[in-house]
């Protein structure tokens, strides 16, 4: 059976792609293909396909893989009814229970807008008894003036 599949290509780090139609048995590095269908740039996200090549292969029984189909659909080829493409797969989460969101709203603090406000009166406190502090320092030096002289 023919598989229509991707072919890694490209250096490392920077992967390109062959859309090979292939013998399912073999591995996609085997190197071993029956037909070029084009190429594939994830980085750029851009796709050369030949797309009358591939309708034919499809036509004959070739199974596309998941992100070949996707592609496929998206270059415009008519795919078969058999062929199923999915939009999105849902990703599986670990330990769903520890995100944020999904953990349980803690109580919000009531006692610090208390505190703000407590807060205030102590500075308008400490200023006035600054205030009373530099006015007796202030009367002291004038009494023992007088004093000395």
């Amino acid at each position: 059976m023919l598989a229509i599949r991707m072919q890694r290509t490209g250096r490392k780090g920077h992967a390109m792609f062959r859309v090979v139609v292939q013998d399912s048995r073999l591995t996609p590095t085997s190197g071993k293909i029956v037909a070029l269908l084009g190429s594939y740039d994830p980085h750029a996200k851009t796709t050369t396909l030949d797309k009358e090549k591939a309708a034919t292969f499809l036509g004959n029984g070739a199974q596309p893989s998941d992100r070949v189909a996707s592609l496929l659909k998206s270059e415009g080829v008519k795919l078969p009814k058999w062929v199923t493409v999915d939009t999105k797969k849902a990703g599986k989460l670990k330990n769903a229970e520890k995100l944020r969101k999904n953990r349980p709203a803690e109580p919000v603090a009531v006692e610090a807008p208390a505190e703000v406000v407590a807060e205030a009166p102590a500075d308008e406190a400490v200023a006035e008894t600054a205030e009373a502090e530099t006015t007796e320092v202030a009367e002291k030096p004038a009494d023992e003036a007088p004093k000395e002289a």
